[in-house]
């Protein structure tokens, strides 16, 4: 069990900076997931943190020493490729023994009983005997994961190790990866991915990276429900959320909003900061917009395209932006003829204000009298 953190980590190639000072606390046991764009330095982080890569500036610690000049295997981390790694010519019982076999006085019955007891974990004990080729690709990467869990690491380190599996191996690789945080309590881990899923099923924590900048850290819902910033906003979320550059008419206990395509809306917000008359942004997810035969709708336009998910049909309206189609996430199979004019409505309290540099403008609800 340990902690890490991460104090001004810089990481440059060069003149280039990939990491421009990263401040990151990382509590013991927890499962921490690192999400981004292509580019934004989620896997470059996640190497410098394994050893992989050498610190431009900073000081990283885990377990509260600092390992800024630690070696990969001085650090007691234990890291799974998104390639697998396994040695071909060797079998399941090998690859994950291997390491193990490396350390000097370190007893056969000791190794058996580490190589079984994570076979036993991953439930991969069938195939101990089976070379990687005989394989399915979930299963050799839990014998990856095997292989990290018999070095017995303060910190598991994963990047992106579902991207090569299709869509049925990854739903069933990630309930283990969950199970298995669950039955190796209190070990630390640190997941890179860009599948949204992933993270919102798996972290404790989401670290939202952006041009090697830290966005927001958060539990999934607080960055579901309330992110910092435009960024966070639409990062998150599939389809992301409609943003809508907007005017703010009036300010006070409730802030009206004047939406680009739509109708005035009053948020339960104080926006604080903010007068009358600026821009700002205003946000609306997909799944919170509904159907309304209201004569005024806060949103009108005309269907552009529908499509449809068997639990869901996601209808794209044209509302009179030249940039992008205004989508709505609506429950079941919905039958609307491209062309179709239709209204849409949210309730104020599920619509998210952003000021004119893309911040959150944070609610504040209304006390009944």
């Amino acid at each position: 069990m340990a902690n890490l953190k991460l104090a001004k980590v810089k990481k440059a190639y060069g003149s280039v900076e990939v990491l421009h000072g990263i401040d990151l606390d990382i509590r013991a046991g927890e499962f921490v997931v690192f999400v981004g764009p292509s580019g934004c330095g989620k896997s470059t982080l996640l190497r410098v943190i394994a050893g992989l890569e050498d610190i431009t500036g900073g000081t990283l610690e885990i377990g509260g020493r600092v390992v800024n000049s630690l070696t990969p295997k001085q650090r007691g981390i234990a890291m799974v490729f998104q390639s697998y790694a396994l040695y071909p010519h060797m079998t399941v019982y090998d690859n994950m023994a291997f390491g193990l076999t490396l350390e000097k006085g370190k007893p056969k019955s000791e190794i058996d009983a580490k190589v079984r007891e994570a076979a036993r974990i991953l439930q991969i004990e069938p195939y101990l005997d089976r070379l990687p080729k005989a394989l399915s690709g979930g299963q050799r990467q839990r014998v990856a994961i095997g292989r990290a869990i018999t070095r017995d690491p303060q910190v598991f380190l994963f990047d992106e190790p579902l991207s090569n599996l299709d869509a049925a191996l990854r739903v069933q690789t990630r309930i283990e990866i969950a199970r298995l945080h669950e039955k190796m309590a209190g070990t630390t881990m640190i997941y890179v991915t860009h599948d949204q899923v992933e993270a919102m099923t798996l972290a404790d924590r989401i670290v939202v990276l952006n041009k090697g900048h830290v966005e927001q850290v958060g539990g999934p819902m607080e960055l579901y429900n309330s992110p910092d910033n435009l960024f966070v906003a639409k990062f998150l979320g599939s389809p992301s959320m409609n943003i809508l550059p907007a005017r703010i008419e009036s300010v006070g206990a409730a802030t009206r909003v004047v939406p680009e395509g739509g109708s005035p809306v009053d948020l339960p917000i104080a926006a604080v900061g903010t007068v009358a008359g600026g821009a700002g942004h205003l946000g609306i997810r997909p799944e919170d917009l509904s159907l309304t035969d209201e004569a005024n709708p806060p949103f009108r336009g005309t269907v552009v395209l529908t499509e449809s998910l068997g639990e869901v049909t996601l209808v794209y309206v044209d509302i009179g932006r030249a940039d992008e189609p205004f989508v709505a996430k609506l429950p079941g199979e919905v039958s609307i003829p491209r062309g179709s004019q239709i209204g849409l409505t949210a309730r104020p309290q599920s619509m998210r204000l952003f000021d004119e540099a893309g911040q959150a403008v944070r609610p504040q609800v209304r006390r009944a009298a």
